[in-house]
């Protein structure tokens, strides 16, 4: 057999070497359904936060510029990230092509970046409700808000650029077979990363939240303390329950944050370089991801109001004439 004769059957081994190892179809059919449907609820959690907020008048607040850009990432983590990721995990084939492959990684990256962004401007903006409440509504205007979600989105998208550069210059530079679409981060960006999305992040929401809930447990004994002895036990209770809300909300907020970026930077914390070819990435993937499905649970209906916004929509009252008048109650304080 002559050489060229052997390098032509070597590039169609080569193009043919992820095509043999597919999946049974009765388990790929079962993954789609399972991915797609977190995909969907994903977006339909979102949607819903994000129509509460641009509808009701009422909801047209600083705070609540946050909570919308945190939906949006979200939304679109879901719409955009959640459909090819499943894909990826599912084909044993890269369908899309290598630009793709690239761009792919830096939308994934770009979005998580932001939410986990827009999860630190919010504990910024509960710590100042909380523990400045007078001060509030001077420090944290309308336009601040939109300043920081426009500057959190830009430095995400800045920032995973830098990281990803190569990538995206030479995006099938790591691949050792034709439908391969590999991404490899060496220690040292991962080292950064891990600092700037996870270490960073999470010490100040951590930190802040503890700070918020001790100024609302000092704040329920102040009030238990200037009370009359009738109305002491009353209020005793309610202290109590708020104090155990506040801890509750508190405990979800942070762990269902570490659960879901502990897995994904393990590697970095131990020096080594992050890879999606590695056996567990898809799992530990989708545990990043899934956090946009829990972030409208944890974020945003835990206020009473967004419940009954969210009501409104369901029943399709907002499709009624003034409806965007809606009146109700704003609870400035992410714990109350």
């Amino acid at each position: 057999m002559s050489f060229c004769s052997m390098e032509k059957l070597s590039n169609k081994l080569a193009n043919l070497s992820c095509r043999g190892l597919t999946r049974p179809q009765p388990e790929a059919v079962l993954l789609y359904t399972l991915f797609l449907s977190i995909s969907v609820l994903t977006v339909a959690l979102n949607v819903l936060v994000i129509i509460s907020i641009s509808h009701f008048r009422q909801l047209h607040m600083p705070t609540n510029v946050l909570l919308l850009s945190l939906a949006i990432s979200d939304l679109l983590v879901g719409l955009l990230v959640m459909p090819v990721e499943a894909m990826r995990f599912i084909e044993t084939c890269w369908l899309l092509g290598d630009l793709m492959c690239a761009f792919t990684y830096i939308i994934g990256f770009t979005l998580t970046s932001a939410s986990v962004g827009n999860m630190v401007l919010i504990s910024i903006d509960r710590y100042v409700a909380i523990c400045y409440p007078l001060q509030y509504p001077t420090k944290i205007t309308h336009s601040r808000a939109e300043l920081s979600v426009t500057l959190c989105w830009a430095c995400s998208l800045l920032y995973n650029g830098m990281i990803l550069k190569e990538h995206l210059r030479q995006p099938n530079r790591h691949n050792t077979c034709h439908g391969q679409c590999l991404v490899v981060i060496n220690y040292v960006s991962g080292a950064i990363d891990l600092v700037f999305t996870f270490i960073g992040p999470c010490s100040v929401i951590i930190i802040l939240y503890m700070r918020v809930f001790v100024v609302a447990v000092s704040q329920a004994h102040a009030m238990r303390s200037h009370i009359t002895a009738a109305a002491a036990g009353t209020v005793k209770i309610t202290a109590k329950k708020s104090e155990k809300k506040a801890a509750r909300t508190l405990g979800v907020v942070i762990f269902v944050f570490l659960m879901s970026f502990c897995p994904y930077y393990y590697p970095s914390l131990a020096g080594q370089d992050i890879s999606n070819s590695a056996s567990s990435w898809g799992i530990v993937s989708w545990m990043l991801y899934f956090n946009s499905c829990l972030n409208p649970l944890i974020y945003a209906f835990f206020y009473p109001w967004f419940r009954k916004a969210i009501w409104f929509i369901v029943s399709l009252k907002i499709l009624e004439k003034g409806s965007s008048q809606y009146c109700a109650p704003y609870y400035i304080i992410f714990i109350h």
